[in-house]
């Protein structure tokens, strides 16, 4: 279905990614923010409660990140689409919040414009050291989906994704900005409703007294209701059955199938090929692969450029999603690829993930930055050069087996 024209405020537009955010979260049919002020973020928290009255939407300041993401998942079960925006340390706060939404399947979204950390860190400067958090944040065995806009017209486009992302799932959605896109300013497009694809609730509308909250359809994502309108729920962020009941350790050991836990990972990680988005360049005859995220993804092509014109095939590879990780693909071009450069305004994450996903196969280069600000197109250009010069590790994921299974037996026969 199409956004409703009154949430969309269509035109071309000169300002930066917070405000983005929140013309994209109104575009999407947001109608609730709970969120405390902290810098960078707090401007698209402004700009969202100058929105909220003209399409309907509640923004309300609570007394702490603890009881915002608490608000978005009460707010969401009440029915609304429903959102928080923070950033590092307030992230952090809400760790329990959202393994709490996850366990319980609540669509909403966080937009996190990231900053330099640990611990209050760097207020007003830029990093991506969030990413690992957000995939790994919260304790247990469960799933989410994070996207990393490179500008502000991406924060607004991003967030709509975002949105549907989050309802079509039932699960929480991450939008992985930075200060440096938050504070960007930039041309934004705003196009017209008709041109906004949103996704609906999926609303079970059966007989009341035969609802199962945590049944699921096909895809393995249930139908909600919403909280109030007189449909049995019972909702626990213990491990439950499709009921909602709490499991007892006797459950465990009789039949753990009778656990919904499993399906929290099955529901996305079945359907990685629908989420997963890439952006690709010159990967046909490439040698070198540049994999980059957000903002750093913007720098990269400067470093790449001097890279082609130095004689080099490179390659370029954006993730777009990030959670779910692409893993199957940079498999794939690991086995005809010399090397990957990792760049990314951290010290390693995402490069120990691309490590992990070729196997050996091919050299990873991590051109690491610790916050504050971007890269300098050089560093990128020179892990270039030395990735092109280095021997590649193993022709095969197989010839490297071999060749452990070789050294493996001669230290056995010694």
């Amino acid at each position: 279905m199409n956004a409703n024209p009154k949430d969309v405020f269509s035109g071309t537009y000169f300002i930066d990614g917070d405000v983005a955010a929140a013309y994209g979260a109104a575009a999407a049919g947001c109608k609730f923010l709970a969120g405390y002020p902290i810098t960078p973020s707090t401007e698209a928290a402004e700009a969202f409660a100058k929105l909220a009255p003209r399409v309907g939407a509640l923004f309300i300041q609570m007394e702490d990140e603890l009881a915002s993401i608490a608000a978005v998942v009460g707010a969401s079960w009440s029915g609304k689409k429903s959102m928080t925006i923070t950033s590092g340390p307030g992230f952090s706060l809400m760790m329990e919040g959202i393994g709490f939404g996850a366990a319980i399947e609540t669509p909403f979204v966080i937009i996190n414009i990231q900053r330099g950390g640990p611990s209050t860190g760097l207020p007003t400067l830029t990093s991506q050291a969030d990413f690992m958090q957000a995939r790994w944040g919260s304790h247990g065995d469960y799933e989410i989906i994070a996207l990393a806009p490179d500008s502000p017209q991406e924060n607004f486009d991003f967030v709509i994704k975002a949105f549907n992302l989050a309802e079509k799932y039932r699960v929480p959605v991450m939008v992985m900005s930075d200060e440096c896109v938050g504070h960007m300013t930039e041309k934004v497009v705003v196009p017209d409703a008709s041109e906004i694809e949103v996704e609906p609730r999926r609303i079970y509308k059966g007989p009341k007294d035969q609802y199962v909250p945590f049944r699921p359809d096909k895809d393995l994502v249930p139908k909600m209701v919403k909280a109030g309108d007189g449909y049995q729920l019972y909702i626990t962020g213990l491990t439950h059955d499709e009921k909602g009941y709490p499991l007892l350790e006797k459950d465990f050991r009789t039949n753990p199938r009778n656990s919904t836990a499993k399906r929290l990972v099955d529901k996305i990680r079945k359907n990685k090929d629908k989420i997963i988005e890439t952006q690709e360049e010159n990967l046909e005859d490439a040698e070198i692969v540049v994999i980059s995220y957000g903002i750093t993804s913007r720098v990269a092509i400067r470093g790449i450029e001097k890279a082609r014109k130095y004689g080099i095939k490179v390659g370029s590879l954006r993730l777009i999603t990030v959670w779910p990780f692409p893993d199957q693909m940079i498999s794939e071009l690991s086995k005809k690829v010399k090397g990957f450069v990792v760049p990314e305004i951290n010290y390693g994450q995402i490069a120990y993930e691309v490590e992990r996903c070729a196997h050996g196969n091919a050299n990873v280069i991590l051109v690491p930055h610790g916050g504050g600000s971007v890269h300098n197109p050089d560093d990128i250009f020179e892990a270039i050069k030395k990735a092109a010069k280095e021997k590649k590790k193993y022709d095969t994921l197989f010839e490297f087996e071999t060749k452990l299974a070789r050294l493996v037996s001669k230290e056995y026969k010694k």
